[in-house]
């Protein structure tokens, strides 16, 4: 029994004639009326009265028509669904992200690949760059966004592209005397109550203090360690100290903080999305095409990078 025996019970049954019912399914009344007799005999039982006024089903037909009913609304499902997840409109996608993130791009980012697939199931899960990298090789994520390139053993198994650049800022409660400064200099740093985050979450910023000549350093032993870029903005606000970060801190437009530039400039580890390059869902495909459209500068870098990394992959090994 195949589908198409389905369909031609089914037409049968709705025009109660086997000359429309031909027509309906596109062959010839004589291949149809014959189909249907072969049908009868598989399932050993008349599926249909044929009278001068019209064919109709018989209680064993009216069964039967019921389920053939349901199965082809499934096959038509299946084929619906078999698309959409070819397209990457349905499935799973497994986010690791550093809180950052949340400030430029992932709002924008994110937003618009849930408009545009609200049947993939989002998995987000804020955590910090190396047990982000860590769960994406063991395949516990299918994308992290992280601070600076991966680092460790399985990162050569990994697409990596820059999403995002950022420097050193300073940020103050508008109590503070450095509120209003649009630049405060290294050395006002000096004997200030600093408030970072730990170099899980913001790598780059404790180190680089640690490595200033002279007593700055020290600054680290009595500074407020904050969980995430959002905790430092909070403390600063609340007269705790002065908070150092990222200059995507300026995007929480907060009216009872002041973000200062500090001089001089010092670049940051670079924002980064990566993803493993054996990874070849359509889901991921849809996610890094998102990505494409919402950072301009991405695209070209990424397609570089991951039609590199997968010659490699594809390529024979003798």
């Amino acid at each position: 029994m195949e589908a198409r025996h389905l369909r031609y019970a089914v037409a049968l049954a709705d025009h109660q004639h086997f000359g429309r019912a031909a027509a309906s399914v596109g062959i010839a009344q004589p291949p149809l009326s014959k189909q249907i007799a072969a049908l009868e005999r598989e399932v050993g039982a008349r599926l249909f009265d044929r009278t001068p006024h019209g064919v109709f089903p018989t209680a064993a037909g009216r069964a039967f028509l019921a389920r053939a009913r349901t199965a082809l609304a499934e096959m038509s499902a299946a084929t619906v669904d078999a698309g959409r997840a070819a397209r990457g409109e349905t499935g799973r996608l497994r986010l690791g992200f550093v809180a950052s993130a949340l400030l430029e791009p992932l709002p924008t980012v994110l937003g618009r690949f849930g408009r545009e697939r609200p049947r993939v199931r989002l998995g987000l899960h804020e955590m910090g760059t190396g047990q982000s990298t860590a769960a994406l090789l063991a395949g516990e994520l299918d994308v992290a966004v992280g601070l600076g390139p991966p680092r460790g053993a399985g990162v050569e198994t990994l697409v990596s592209v820059t999403i995002g650049r950022d420097h050193l800022v300073a940020v103050v409660g508008r109590a503070h005397r450095f509120a209003g400064q649009p630049t405060i200099a290294l050395e006002q740093l000096r004997n200030q109550q600093l408030i970072v985050a730990p170099d899980e979450e913001e790598p780059g910023i404790a180190a680089w203090l640690r490595a200033l000549p002279g007593d700055l350093a020290r600054e680290l032993e009595t500074a407020t360690v904050a969980r995430d870029v959002h905790t430092i903005i909070g403390l600063a606000a609340c007269g705790v100290g002065v908070g150092l970060g990222p200059s995507r801190m300026s995007l929480t437009a907060r009216a009872d903080v002041w973000l200062c530039e500090v001089t001089p400039r010092t670049a940051l580890p670079e924002l980064t999305l990566s993803f493993r390059t054996d990874d070849r869902s359509p889901v991921l495909a849809a996610f890094l095409d998102t990505i494409r459209a919402q950072c301009a500068t991405v695209g070209t870098a990424l397609d570089t990078r991951v039609s590199r990394a997968r010659a490699g992959l594809d390529r024979p090994r003798g």
